[in-house]
Order: C-alpha cells, then sequence, then structure tokens
C-alpha cells in the first residue's frame, strides 16, 4: 500500500512538473453578443500635510458596469460600456458628498449629474494583447450630465464639473482600466514567466506607470497571475490642483495585484489591488490664493480595490 501511495505521489509530481514546463497562450477572447458584467468596489485615501495640518480625503466606490461585445475584429473588439449602479462617496475639508446615482436627490447636485451617466453608452477599443486603443463617447456623456449644475454659482459649478472629470473622465477610466485588465504578451508563456508594458498616467498626476506580472498556475479553464506595478510622477511638470492651486508632484508607488482568470475571455474573474503612494506636491507662490512662496506638501495615498467580472450571456 505505502509502495502504492509513493507511485501515485510521484505522479502527481511528475504530472505537475510537465504543466509547469508547458507553453500557454493568454489572450482576450469574445464573440458578439456576449455580456459581461464588472462590479467595482475600492476605497482610497489620500493624506496632505500642509502647515503641519493633516487633511484627509476619502474616496468610494460601489459600481455595476456592463459590457457589450459589440464588434469583433482580427486582433481587436469593441466593448459597450454602461453604468448601471454608480455609488460614489467623497469626503474632504468637512464635506461630504454621497451620491448613489439611482436615487433623488435635490439637496445634491452631484447626484443629479451622475444620475444622467447611467445607462449611457461608450466604447472601449480591446487589443487581443489587452492594449487599449480608445475610449470613446465617455467625456460627451460628462458633458451633458455637467447640464445638472447650470443653476449654481460659476465656482461651485467649475468645482463639480472638476471633480466629475477627475473621478469619471475618460482619461481617469482608460488609467483605471489599464491597471485593472492585464496586458498579456504576444507569445506563449510557462509558470513563472514574467512580462511588463509601461503606460502613461492619465488623470490629473503626470507620469508613466511600469506593470508587471507573472503567471503562478493555470489549468485548462483558469490561470493565477500576480501583478505589481511601480508608479513615478515627472516632477516637473505642472499641475492643477483643487481649488485651481498650481503645483509640481514628486510622488511614487507600488500596486500590488492578484488574479483569477477566465481563460475563455482573458477577463479576470477576481481581481484584489492594494496601492500606495508616497511623496509631495509643491504648491507654486500664488498671492491670489495667499500661498507666500512653493510650499512643500507631504502626500501619502492608500487604495484598497477589488473586482468581479462575470459572464451575464
Amino acid at each position: 500500500m505505502k509502495r502504492f501511495l509513493g507511485l501515485m505521489t510521484m505522479i502527481v509530481a511528475l504530472a505537475f512538473t510537465a504543466r509547469a514546463q508547458e507553453y500557454v497562450a493568454l489572450n482576450y477572447t469574445f464573440h458578439k453578443g456576449e455580456l459581461y458584467e464588472l462590479e467595482q468596489k475600492s476605497r482610497s485615501e489620500t493624506y496632505m500635510t500642509i502647515n503641519e495640518i493633516v487633511q484627509r480625503t476619502t474616496r468610494d466606490y460601489n459600481n455595476i458596469i456592463t459590457m457589450d461585445v459589440t464588434d469583433v475584429n482580427p486582433g481587436k473588439t469593441t466593448l459597450t460600456f454602461r453604468y448601471k449602479d454608480l455609488k460614489f462617496n467623497f469626503n474632504a475639508k468637512n464635506q461630504n458628498i454621497f451620491v448613489d446615482a439611482k436615487v433623488t436627490n435635490d439637496k445634491e447636485p452631484f447626484q443629479a449629474g451622475l444620475k444622467k451617466v447611467l445607462d449611457q453608452p461608450f466604447t472601449v477599443e480591446i487589443q487581443t494583447t489587452g492594449i487599449i486603443n480608445k475610449v470613446e463617447g465617455l467625456d460627451q456623456i460628462l458633458d451633458n450630465a455637467a447640464s445638472a449644475f447650470n443653476s449654481l454659482k460659476k465656482d461651485e459649478q467649475a468645482a463639480y464639473k472638476k471633480l466629475m472629470k477627475d473621478q469619471f473622465g475618460t482619461a481617469a477610466f482608460q488609467s483605471w482600466l489599464e491597471q485593472l485588465l492585464i496586458m498579456y504578451p504576444a507569445h506563449g508563456i510557462k509558470t513563472g514567466t514574467q512580462w511588463e508594458e509601461n503606460v502613461p498616467m492619465r488623470g490629473g498626476l503626470v507620469g508613466s506607470i511600469d506593470l508587471y506580472w507573472n503567471l503562478q498556475t493555470w489549468d485548462t479553464q483558469t490561470a493565477k497571475i500576480g501583478g505589481t506595478s511601480k508608479i513615478k510622477t515627472d516632477k516637473v511638470q505642472m499641475l492643477t490642483l483643487d481649488d485651481d492651486i498650481k503645483a509640481t508632484a514628486e510622488i511614487s508607488g507600488t500596486t500590488s495585484s492578484n488574479y483569477l482568470v477566465n481563460r475563455s475571455s482573458g477577463f479576470p474573474n477576481i481581481c484584489v489591488q492594494t496601492t500606495e503612494m508616497n511623496g509631495e506636491y509643491t504648491y507654486k507662490a500664488d498671492k491670489a490664493k495667499r500661498i507666500k512662496h512653493d510650499l512643500k506638501v507631504p502626500v501619502k495615498v492608500v487604495t484598497n480595490a477589488s473586482y468581479k467580472i462575470k459572464q451575464m450571456k
């Protein structure tokens, strides 16, 4: 009996070793008419120290997005995205904005704005490797949604429009999607292989993101992939922050990701991510903003997120 068990253990070990040495092709494969649903839950906390006073800003997202496969061509696919559920909680400077886009709240203009975003289609063109060619239609949706702010004062309109663009605009959306989806190598890989890509930071900060992935295990249906990224801003590029403050940013950080990938589509069934960034802003002297001289502002950002993607049809 012991000899039999030992033989079976050896067979299993040899089978595992053989599988580890096999090459597997990973990519995005879609068929027209398929429908997927993406659920996002994330929380981001930003800490800034201004004149020795710590200011904390939190952003919470609880969103559901559908993705229709509307056009399939050699090497690329067009997906039509729609926000089906959109909950956003923003807390900063003793101001709290909670939005459930499905619920009417006449006292919160941002809610009226995001309600206009629900069910509105915009498209993403993605290569079979996961590189995103373009995002179209999203900024037009936000421009239309901004009409909800027309009754506000000019400075309030500008503040709400900036908040909406920073959180949900094309640049922010593409940057988020590029860090969520894996960009697969064009060739077959085996267990233990690491590969990488580089993408620009989009949206508020200017810089670059080095993305790294490694294949941990795989079978006929799934693959487990670990991911890391290195984030670094361009410290000489001028930015416009909240309250129209001009600044440069010297910030760096890392993201750690774990994926369980569905091999039939290439989408992650589950993704869990943790990001931490540290550094400082340099507020530029501006008499109108009562900034007498360049001001160093230490900053720390921590984000925890989880995502689920499932096929609906």
